[in-house]
């Protein structure tokens, strides 16, 4: 009988598991992305600059020397797992595997954030907003208008720009007549409660979440990033098992994943700091 039950409980734990941790995951895909690495590392190739010269007749061409180097990013191990009693299942009760499809699944998909939120908090060289748009203010326009001019300066490309920030500071845009006017966006904030988009950044929201969240020591860390500016690979993409134990006459349920996630041009990543 466990066998048995050990196949129909995989086939159907396996297959929505997945399909949950793809839909709850909010930075999956909002990044360069390499998947099915082979070993421990990924090297992300970063390209510099080069400036065109003018060409003069009969003479050598003048090459550009762009600098090219590699962004070396490691994988880290991991893995949500619990254990589901027979003697609580009517063979198969439906509810408790519902039950734990949200559970293992949404575990996962937030580590997968915080890899790429950890990696952004340690970008290096990455541009910090502090004190703009009022020393002790959260999230407004002003802050909003000079992320957008920190890229547009550095000539970060239009499409692919994204936004993460936490549920205080999506309540203190949407406080804001210009995020909920149809006369300035083309979203009605108000009637669903969010801002997906909003001056050329897809804009995401987080709350507060027990693998580390947002940043904040004092204020509150949201981070700006255009896709190509940050890296996240994937070794072992999630799996999903499932063991029958009978020491413990249950069903061990576990999902693991390796995976990491690294800056690639700080020039791409924008800190801004607000006071909640």
């Amino acid at each position: 009988m466990a066998q048995n039950v050990t196949a129909a409980f995989v086939t159907l734990f396996e297959s929505e598991v997945k399909q949950a941790y793809q839909a709850e995951s909010i930075l999956r895909g909002t990044m360069r992305t390499r998947t099915n690495v082979q070993g421990n590392t990924v090297k992300f190739p970063k390209i510099g600059k080069g400036v065109a010269t003018i060409r003069v007749p009969q003479t050598d061409v003048t090459p550009l020397n762009v600098t090219y180097n590699q962004v070396d990013l490691s994988m880290s191990d991991y893995i949500a797992a619990e254990y589901s009693d027979i003697f609580q299942q009517s063979h198969i009760n439906f509810d408790e595997r519902r039950e734990l499809v949200e559970v293992v699944s949404k575990s996962i998909a937030r580590r997968l954030d915080q890899l790429c939120i950890d990696a952004m908090v340690g970008s290096a060289g990455s541009t910090v907003l502090t004190g703009v748009g009022g020393a002790t203010s959260n999230m407004n326009l002003a802050k909003l208008r000079a992320t957008a001019k920190a890229f547009n300066e550095k000539n970060v490309p239009a499409e692919g720009r994204y936004l993460l920030m936490h549920a205080s500071q999506l309540d203190a845009l949407l406080g804001e007549t210009e995020t909920t006017s149809s006369d300035f966006a083309t979203v009605k904030a108000l009637v669903r409660g969010e801002i997906s988009a909003f001056m050329g950044f897809n804009i995401l929201t987080i709350g507060d979440r027990d693998e580390g969240g947002l940043p904040k020591p004092s204020t509150r860390s949201c981070f700006a990033w255009h896709k190509d500016a940050m890296g996240y690979a994937e070794s072992m993409a999630q799996k999903t098992e499932v063991n029958y134990i009978p020491e413990k006459t249950s069903f061990l349920v576990s999902s693991m994943f390796s995976a990491g996630a690294k800056a690639i041009d700080s020039e791409g990543i924008v800190q801004i700091n607000c006071t909640e």
